[in-house]
């Protein structure tokens, strides 16, 4: 099944009846049913999959935070004069976090009466909920904050790190956190003891980065292949070597999608490339072999794997038999 929608793919996810859904860069949200709704006036910056109910929830550059669902939109916060282009949740929880300038905010999806907004000095690029959705981390110029969410009057722990970090994970087990840097490097630190752990190497950006096989490993883009870091021991990754999946020097991992609880991993090139492998067994397989703009958008949910590139096109196909 493929797409046109003439619009950068910003996201594509699976909501929770299992179908398709993809934010675009002219501010609509759109299944593969067929259902669409125009959620943002203006580009859609940042999309998370509703943690607790159906449909997707957006931040736009006309500084909205809207939840659509096939049949409605509501808006759930509004930032006047400020990009909304980072967004979080924990699946299962109802807290939602985003990033309004050089705040970040908390909403809970369960009671409108609930708010909370954390300052920083400079601008807020990227936040993450844990597990739990207790603790809420910031990515920001100098490092990364930690907040607790529901908190309201309290000072963050700050873990500093020199430059710019653009985008933060928690380990499905809260130990560790990792940053994205904008100095195409991947930053860490073990939470027990805010011991640092640099990860550089990586010629390019690290845009996506995800945790698979129950936090026992992480993947990320930004090389020529998808480079995967060990998180097994209490020391993690540190002292450790990655290994690198699908090496190729004509090309670079631009989006990584995989299994929560598995081993299953989808990788989205550069040239329009999609291949998909198991991390464990070794196998990989292709999964589009077109070539053309660069994987935007990947999601991995239900055994089937849905993609959005830089052009507005699309599509959605089943996980592939890796024999």
């Amino acid at each position: 099944m493929s797409f046109a929608f003439d619009a950068y793919v910003t996201s594509a996810a699976f909501d929770a009846d299992g179908h398709a859904v993809f934010s675009l860069g002219d501010g609509r949200v759109v299944w593969e049913t067929g259902a669409e709704q125009a959620a943002h006036d203006g580009a859609v910056l940042a999309a998370v999959r509703h943690p607790t109910g159906p449909g997707l929830i957006t931040g736009g550059d006309d500084g909205r935070l809207v939840w659509s669902r096939p049949d409605a939109t509501q808006t759930l916060a509004e930032a006047k004069g400020r990009w909304l282009d980072c967004v979080a949740a924990t699946p299962g929880a109802s807290l939602l976090a985003f990033g309004a300038g050089r705040e970040a905010r908390v909403i809970d999806l369960a009671d409108p009466g609930f708010s909370r907004a954390f300052a920083h000095d400079r601008s807020v690029a990227g936040v993450a909920l844990d597990a739990r959705a207790r603790r809420l981390a910031v990515a920001t110029y100098g490092g990364a904050a930690l907040w607790y969410a529901r908190i309201a009057e309290q000072q963050p722990v700050f873990l500093k790190w020199a430059g710019s970090h653009i985008a933060v994970l928690f380990s499905p087990d809260g130990r560790f956190l990792m940053s994205s840097m904008q100095e195409s490097a991947l930053h860490g630190w073990r939470l027990s003891d805010a011991r640092d752990m640099r990860m550089g190497g990586y010629p390019a950006k690290v845009r996506s980065l995800v945790f698979l096989a129950s936090g026992k490993m992480l993947a990320t883009a930004g090389a020529p292949g998808v480079v995967v870091w060990p998180f097994v021991g209490a020391e993690g990754p540190m002292g450790r070597q990655a290994m690198e999946i699908g090496f190729d020097e004509t090309t670079l991992v631009t989006r990584v999608a995989a299994e929560p609880d598995g081993s299953r991993l989808v990788a989205g090139l550069a040239d329009g490339r999609i291949w998909a492998c198991d991390v464990t067994g070794g196998q990989r397989a292709d999964v589009r072999v077109e070539t053309g703009s660069p994987i935007t958008a990947l999601a991995l949910g239900g055994g089937r794997i849905a993609w959005g590139d830089e052009d507005g096109r699309a599509g959605v196909a089943a996980f592939p038999d890796l024999g």
